[in-house]
């Protein structure tokens, strides 16, 4: 059912004229995949669920690998899915939501917080944000961002492009107050 894997490697140097150091980085691993029920509506969505299950765990460690980090070194995670013209947005809410996360937390370690997403349907090319937050405290505010993922030839009308991000820190230069990512206590994924 997979056509195509990408994996995307964003690292940021510099930020307002200053330097980072570390660079900030951002790794994005997507799936292009059939939609089984392009074009028909179907009541049970089982396939595409376990389909999620899977990509949960493909594109996680795909992501983390890209960084080049262990996965207990991941900050922040994502998931988002675009769905061709012929399906419906429940396909990209069946891959993303009633089991995608249990793999992706794995494949980062731990995961205490909820996994940002979105989803949309669009045509070859069509762009989406994929939200991004601290995986263990949904109340780090350094690490509320998103990174742009687009594939040019997909999706097709019978396609879903899938895509986790993974990061290794949070955004640059951060100055907004909150929760800082060192007083983080990970008991309930929000502090």
């Amino acid at each position: 059912m997979i056509r195509k894997l990408l994996t995307i490697v964003e690292e940021t140097h510099r930020e307002a004229g200053e330097t980072i150091k570390p660079p900030t980085r951002k790794a994005a691993a997507v799936a292009v995949i059939e939609n089984p029920f392009a074009g028909r509506h179907v009541e049970n969505l089982d396939e595409l669920i376990a389909l999620g299950e899977m990509l949960g765990a493909l594109l996680g460690e795909r992501a983390v690998h890209a960084l080049g980090i262990q996965p207990g070194e991941a900050h922040s995670y994502g998931k988002a899915a675009i769905v061709g013209e012929d399906g419906e947005l429940e396909h990209a809410a069946a891959i993303l939501h009633p089991k995608l996360g249990a793999p992706l937390r794995a494949a980062v370690e731990k995961g205490a917080a909820l996994v940002p997403s979105s989803k949309k349907r669009g045509g070859m090319g069509a762009a989406i944000d994929v939200p991004l937050g601290h995986k263990d405290a949904a109340f780090v505010r350094s690490h509320f961002d998103a990174m742009e993922i687009s594939v040019p030839d997909a999706p097709r009308r019978d396609e879903i492009v899938v895509a986790v991000v993974v990061t290794d820190s949070g955004r640059p230069l951060p100055r907004i107050g909150g929760l800082k990512a060192d007083e983080i206590v990970g008991k309930d994924g929000l502090r």
